[in-house]
């Protein structure tokens, strides 16, 4: 492999969204360590709420299968999950959910089986939405995904980005940069 190519997204809609920053410092992350990183806004793949009716009746809509498509031809996932309620967003689970079905000439749960995945989270609360993680660590894990050990939830994220979007603090910074090159290795290991 000459360089992983990894998707990376926040599981939130929200214009200022502390994870859609997190998301951004550590794609610049893995792309200054060599890897091919898509950013993208799930704003931009709306998509109605999981209905297996809707389903069987239409398909899997439009949005949804070009989701599929950038998750299919990428190696690894870098996600910032918000933690909503001590859980995981629904705009996340949702995507999960309509990835997840299978399209016509594909194989069960393509879009995540061995696929490698890095988790942060950012949050304004003391725990930086480390509960919302261990939700999003066992959908994934259920559905084939490898999910790296290593993971960070930012605390106090009202205060930790400065007005450029970047982490005020360094040791942040180094942790991001850490998982960013953790995720972008293991792509390179398993390529092998």
């Amino acid at each position: 492999m000459s360089a992983p190519k990894i998707l990376a997204f926040a599981g939130s809609t929200r214009e200022g969204s502390y994870n859609k920053k997190l998301a951004k410092v550590a794609a610049e992350a893995a792309c200054a360590l060599g890897a091919e990183v898509t950013l993208i806004d799930v704003r931009d793949f709306p998509m109605p709420l999981y209905d297996g009716d809707l389903e069987e009746k239409e398909g899997i809509p439009p949005k949804a299968m070009e989701f599929k498509r950038l998750m299919l031809s990428h190696h690894g996932l870098l996600l910032s999950c918000p933690e909503y309620n001590s859980s995981i967003s629904g705009v996340l689970k949702n995507a999960i959910d309509w990835a997840s079905r299978q399209a016509e000439g594909e194989k069960p749960l393509a879009c995540f089986t061995g696929k490698v995945a890095a988790l942060l989270s950012a949050s304004p609360g003391m725990l930086g939405g480390l509960r919302g993680l261990v939700t999003v660590r066992s959908i994934l894990g259920n559905i084939g995904v490898i999910v790296l050990p290593d993971q960070l939830a930012v605390p106090k994220a009202h205060e930790a980005f400065d007005e450029a979007g970047k982490l005020k603090d360094a040791k942040l910074q180094a942790q991001v940069e850490k998982i960013a090159a953790s995720l972008a290795a293991t792509l390179k290991k398993l390529a092998v």
